[in-house]
Parts: structure tokens; C-alpha cells; sequence
């Protein structure tokens, strides 16, 4: 029998290389911060980095999100368009279509927590 064992983890996150995030998105980085190859058996943790004048795309899909606004402000739009700022929390259920847009003139951060039960 093989043991595997998982220890706690802290590091920088600048130390975790920042991708183009997907396809459909302007001005939007991503870093994956907590991955299951680091031995997260449920969620991943992202830090998006969205430029001014930036946008995730507009899509939907089978998982819910959780989403926390570090720094910037910007607008989240699902079947209206409402503002969010620094230190605001958003809960987005599955199949709710949404987009981020960032019409501030600061970079906007944010971290957007994910299950892994997508894969």
C-alpha cells in the first residue's frame, strides 16, 4: 500500500505563473492557486487579474462559483448589470449566465473558487 501525504502549503502568489484566461475573455489573467496536484481533493482556487477596460466572457455552465473582489470595481452583468467593488463577495449558481467587466481605471483582482466535481 502506497500513503500519500499531503502537508500544508503556503507560498506567494506571485509565484505562480499568470495565463491568458479563456477563450472569449479581454485583458485576463488567471493564476491557479490551489490545484488538486497540490492536494486539494475538492475546490481550486484561481486569482484572476482583470485590466481596465477587461471582460470575462459571457457564459454559463453546471457549477456554481464563489467569487471574492480584492481590489478594483467594475460591473457584473447576468439578466441586469450591477456594480461590484473591493471587499464585495458574489455567489453565482450553476447554470447562471454572468460576465466581469472592469470599467474602473485600476486593475481589478479577484479570487473565484470552483469544485472540482466539473472535471
Amino acid at each position: 500500500m502506497v500513503w500519500t501525504v499531503i502537508v500544508m502549503k503556503i507560498f506567494r502568489y506571485r509565484d505562480v505563473k499568470a495565463k491568458d484566461a479563456d477563450e472569449g475573455a479581454s485583458r485576463l489573467s488567471v493564476r491557479w492557486l490551489i490545484t488538486k496536484e497540490m492536494g486539494a481533493e475538492n475546490f481550486a482556487m484561481r486569482l484572476f487579474e482583470m485590466e481596465p477596460g477587461g471582460y470575462s466572457p459571457l457564459h454559463s455552465h453546471p457549477w456554481e462559483h464563489e467569487v471574492f473582489i480584492l481590489e478594483g470595481e467594475g460591473v457584473v452583468v447576468d439578466e441586469e448589470e450591477r456594480k461590484f467593488r473591493a471587499g464585495d463577495v458574489m455567489f453565482i449558481p450553476s447554470n447562471e449566465k454572468h460576465q466581469l467587466k472592469n470599467n474602473g481605471e485600476k486593475t481589478v483582482k479577484f479570487l473565484c473558487l470552483i469544485p472540482y466535481t466539473h472535471r
